[in-house]
């Protein structure tokens, strides 16, 4: 019985303590490229629910970048005009 009460505080610690540590450590973007062309600027960022809004100034005009921050990638456009 001893062991079980042990052995279940065990797993729970290691539980823990990866669901407190997990986030931050795939939280780091690193060097990442967006794909876009030469002359093209980022304006503004902001945090989104699992994603991150990228504004963004290109020759051709203005859009905004949905990029997955883990994989650095971006997963959709905004685009004001056609």
């Amino acid at each position: 019985m001893g062991a079980l009460i042990v052995a279940g505080t065990v797993a729970l610690v290691v539980l823990v303590v990866q669901r407190a540590g997990g986030g931050s450590a795939g939280a780091t973007l690193g060097v990442q490229h967006l794909g876009q062309p030469a002359g093209t600027r980022i304006v503004s960022v902001a945090a989104l629910e699992g994603r991150l809004a990228v504004h963004v100034a290109r020759p051709d005009g203005e859009r905004v970048l949905l990029v997955e921050p883990r994989r650095g990638r971006v997963v959709g456009e905004l685009r004001a005009a056609e």
